[in-house]
């Protein structure tokens, strides 16, 4: 009996697929994408209606050569890539490599990775939706064009190797303008005055001034501060008012992509790729003792918190098990769904509620392990009943001045008995002194019992009772991923399976980078986002991008053609394009007179544009080639930077000097420190020797070219052993490969494996 053939996207997807079917099955990977635009070229015939011209990727032949065996010989071909835009435009590039092939192709999807979802997907097959395929193509085109068409631009006015992206460099751009706001911000001081109280019962307590006969206090100085001092020598304080409210806090949603990233940027302190490569993994499969893989989450590119009534049944289950019926809701809480939300998919969630984190914890990596915990706590906090706080005002009164203080008093828990959701402490000036990446739960602090008209005194120890405090205000903090996420969601930016490429994008290029977990736009980064800024005002504005991203949803539900859409878009690009190519400044050539003497040749330096940035160089070049790295102050004052020596342990073998570590096109090496006397370099080894037996050699990291790095023996050309992915020199704790590399790719981000194929070990970058 022919087999039915089951394609799914990566290898550890159909090894989990394939433990829940029977020998009735065959289950293969595509790996991914079989066919896109060529790198080559622009890929798109503008003159007949944008039609894109695909190719089989590179590499993707033999997987599709196996898809084409395999189909002749089956009874029915599913295709099932993830259950997206992207996924859809897969399923439709092997159907039409199939081309009739198999008389009868279906599309399935699996929003989880478990056997009662696939074989109930398997029940209804369906067929391939043309307008998800539509929509991902658009995008597609429409970033090929703006990337193909503007990178030349760049190349030409600022450097060569630049590119531009239609979504990336709005992000840039989001980044350099809270740049700009912190640096046009004009810092206020102000002053604040707490009093710490004593009533007749403990404990003691703070309260704030806030009012003077009626009018809100604002304290600009310290003078004025130490008049208010004055006036409180001696007053009697008095609590004039106390209001008690109760407070109930909802529950939060299940998480959609972009909640998930954020909150494991906040608890977790994962990055937005590092998230998505293991929520990659918990979706596909993972090994808990259960006779193979099983698929730990629900499919984690989402933005739909609908749940499931089967989910939300076991859900109920364990709240009542586990914490009482207490915990439970009068009714199912449903969540509302944002406008432009893919109803087909669920939420971010767990296959099985029953499935609790510590039971599965011996089978995770940490990393993995805490991910899961996030999701699960996250799912059962949403399904159970909210919380009750009250919350206490009092009002203090002394000679006219009026403090208040404020408690709150946890009443029941509910959902807050597994999950609290984080903050990002920037958002507010009073936690700024504290980590600015993670927040864990609410502090709470409790007042004690008083009553109206009781006289409550000030306590002096053991600091005093009045104290000032000088503040002052603060710019709008920069950018960490939790916070960029959350601001491309709001301004419509973006979609959930493209947030991590697009942060990942920006610092590749080199546009922006990480400073203590912050984004600061580089050199680069500014005079790129100003050039396209201004030369292209519609297509890099932020409102017209989500303009964009509305329609690409618009062009999903069936309601706009793509072909239109890109038309609409390309015509004043094009018009736009040619005006650039015209009046951009370009930077190449462009020289900026000093009054910084060459030492070597006495001529004054000029300031140049280069592939680092500016520096300062010798105009007498090239018969003088000294350069010098510099900064400018507020004034304009030019600071030379000194470089520093880099040193290392290895001795020249030619003249005994030290040798240093210098830097050149294509990566570090050694060089002599009695250089230009002599004139000896090595390679600057990674401290991992070469695998191939009895060579003897050791690796070292190179680049092409075009400045991609490569890892290759420190004995070529004798030796040709290279590598693409970045050895770690550490042994494989499965089969003691003597190292592992890292891997990473655009959907599944960084993880490492062992370098021996055969061997199959992995664990989280």
């Amino acid at each position: 009996m022919a087999k039915s053939l089951i394609i799914v996207e990566s290898p550890a997807k159909a090894r989990t697929i394939s433990k829940y079917l029977g020998r009735g099955y065959q289950v293969l990977a595509s790996v991914g994408h079989v066919k896109d635009l060529p790198k080559s070229k622009l890929g798109i015939d503008i003159d007949r209606d944008f039609q894109p011209q695909y190719v089989v990727i590179r590499g993707k032949s033999k997987f599709l050569s196996e898809i084409k065996d395999q189909a002749k010989k089956a009874e029915k071909v599913y295709l099932a890539p993830d259950p997206d835009r992207e996924g859809e435009a897969i399923a439709w590039h092997i159907a039409q490599e199939l081309n009739g092939k198999s008389p009868r192709v279906y599309r399935v999807l699996f929003n989880e990775i478990t056997e009662r979802a696939i074989k109930r997907a398997l029940q209804s097959p369906g067929t391939i939706n043309m307008k998800k395929v539509h929509a991902q193509q658009a995008r597609r085109v429409l970033d090929r064009i703006v990337g193909y068409m503007l990178s030349p631009l760049l190349w030409k006015k600022v450097r060569r190797g630049l590119s531009a992206g239609r979504v990336q460099s709005v992000a840039v751009r989001i980044i350099c303008e809270r740049e700009a706001e912190r640096e046009a911000f004009q810092t206020v001081e102000y002053w604040t005055i707490t009093a710490m109280l004593q009533g007749q019962n403990p404990p003691p307590f703070e309260a704030r001034l806030q009012e003077y006969r009626g009018n809100p206090v604002e304290i600009h100085t310290g003078e004025e501060a130490d008049r208010i001092l004055q006036d409180l020598q001696g007053a009697v304080f008095t609590v004039s008012a106390i209001d008690k409210t109760d407070r109930y806090r909802n529950p939060p949603p299940p998480f959609i992509t972009s909640r998930l990233q954020q909150e494991a940027a906040r608890k977790l302190r994962f990055t937005a790729k590092k998230t998505m490569m293991l929520a990659q993994r918990l979706y596909e499969g993972i090994e808990i003792g259960e006779k193979g893989p099983v698929g730990l989450i629900t499919y984690m590119r989402t933005d739909s918190p609908r749940v499931s009534t089967e989910a939300q049944a076991e859900a109920v289950e364990v709240i009542e098990s586990r914490f009482g019926k207490g915990y439970l809701p009068p009714t199912p809480n449903v969540y509302k769904t944002q406008k432009a939300a893919q109803e087909a998919h669920e939420a971010i969630r767990p296959t099985s509620a029953r499935r609790d984190p510590e039971g599965v914890r011996s089978f995770l990596e940490r990393d993995l392990y805490r991910l899961y915990k996030l999701v699960w706590n996250r799912f059962m906090a949403s399904q159970m009943t909210r919380g009750l706080d009250e919350a206490t005002k009092v009002d203090i009164q002394a000679n006219g001045y009026v403090f208040r203080a404020t408690g709150t008093v946890e009443k029941f828990d509910g959902f807050r008995r597994v999950y609290i959701e984080g903050k990002d402490h920037t958002e507010t000036e009073q936690s700024s002194a504290q980590d600015p990446q993670i927040v864990e739960d609410d502090e709470r602090k409790r007042l004690p019992e008083l009553r109206v008209e009781e006289q409550v005194k000030v306590v002096e120890e053991p600091d005093p009772g009045l104290l000032p405090k000088q503040h002052f205000t603060q710019p709008p903090p920069r950018f960490n991923e939790a916070l960029l996420i959350r601001e491309l969601e709001d301004k419509g930016i973006g979609r959930p399976s493209t947030y991590a490429s697009i942060i990942s994008t920006i610092q590749d290029r080199r546009y922006v980078e990480k400073a203590e977990g912050r984004f600061t736009p580089t050199e680069l980064g500014r005079l790129v986002n100003e050039r396209l800024v201004n030369h292209f005002p519609k297509v890099f504005d932020v409102a017209f991008t989500a303009r964009m991203e509305a329609q690409l949803d618009e062009i999903e539900e069936g309601e706009k053609d793509w072909v239109t859409t890109v038309k609409e878009f390309y015509e004043p690009f094009a018009k736009d394009l040619n005006e650039a190519e015209e009046k951009m400044e370009s930077l190449k050539g462009k020289e900026e007179p000093t009054d910084v003497v060459c030492e070597k040749c006495g001529q004054n330096m000029v300031i140049k544009w280069g592939r680092h940035g500016y520096f300062l160089a010798c105009p007498g070049y090239p018969n003088c080639k000294n350069t010098k790295p510099f900064t400018k102050d507020e004034s304009g004052t030019i600071h030379i930077v000194e470089k520093p020596v880099e040193t290392s342990d290895e001795k020249c073998e030619k003249c005994g000097n030290p040798m240093v570590v210098k830097r050149g096109r294509f990566g570090g090496f050694l060089a002599c420190s009695n250089y230009p006397e002599c004139k000896t370099t090595k390679p600057l080894t990674m401290g991992i020797h070469c695998p191939v037996k009895e060579c003897g050699g050791d690796l070292v990291q190179k680049q092409t070219r075009k400045g991609r790095p490569f890892y290759s023996c420190s004995r070529y050309p004798k030796c040709t052993f290279a590598l693409w992915n970045r050895p770690i020199n550490r042994p494989c704790p499965n089969c003691q490969s003597p190292f592992l590399i890292e891997k990473s790719t655009k959907q599944a981000g960084s993880r490492i494996e062992c370098f021996q194929d055969t061997c199959g070990y992995q664990e989280a970058g």
